[in-house]
This record gives structure tokens, sequence and C-alpha cells, in this order.
């Protein structure tokens, strides 16, 4: 099952978000095959201002799970997290349920 999680960043916390990405990604990158793709939303001067990360996990618990692990958390950069269940209804690619 596919699941959505967007975070929306506190407002000012550009900084925040740069120097915690490293940790971020290797916390993404180490997911593996459950992400199916992330990247992050941008503001009008193109600069970081949240997430999108779409996973695939066996259900809703593992999915907030996931969110909350997330570095970004322990650096309390998000001001909400919303974790919600997601059908790919165009586009979507062969090897995914």
């Amino acid at each position: 099952m596919l699941f959505v999680i967007e975070g929306r960043d506190r407002i000012g916390q550009l900084e925040t978000r740069l120097k915690a990405r490293p940790k971020h990604l290797e916390y993404i990158k180490n997911l593996g095959k459950k992400i199916i793709l992330a990247g992050p939303f941008l503001d009008e001067n193109e600069k970081p201002c949240g997430s999108l990360i779409i996973i695939e996990a066996s259900s809703l618990k593992e999915a907030k799970e996931i969110a909350v692990a997330d570095p970004y958390n322990d650096v309390d950069l998000f001001e909400s997290v919303e974790v919600r269940a997601w059908l790919w209804a165009v586009n979507k690619p062969d090897n995914l349920e």
C-alpha cells in the first residue's frame, strides 16, 4: 500500500533544514525500495520549505513510524506532518502493486 508523508517546515527554518539534510537523506536512502519518490517543496524563492515522500508500507501505522523516525523530526523542523494512504491512479510504474 502507498502512503504520502507531507511535512511543512516551520517558517524561517531553512538553516535547520540544511544542517539536518545529510542525516535525512541517509535515512531516506536506507529505506531502500520502500521509498517510491521523495523531494522538497519549494517556496516562491525556490528554497526548500517542506517535504513530500511517497512510501510503500504495510499499514498506516508503519507509515507513521517511518515519518516519525525521520531525522528532520529530531531538529523540530516541521510545523506539521500528515501521513495518509494514497492511490496511484495515472502513470503508475508496472513494478508497483
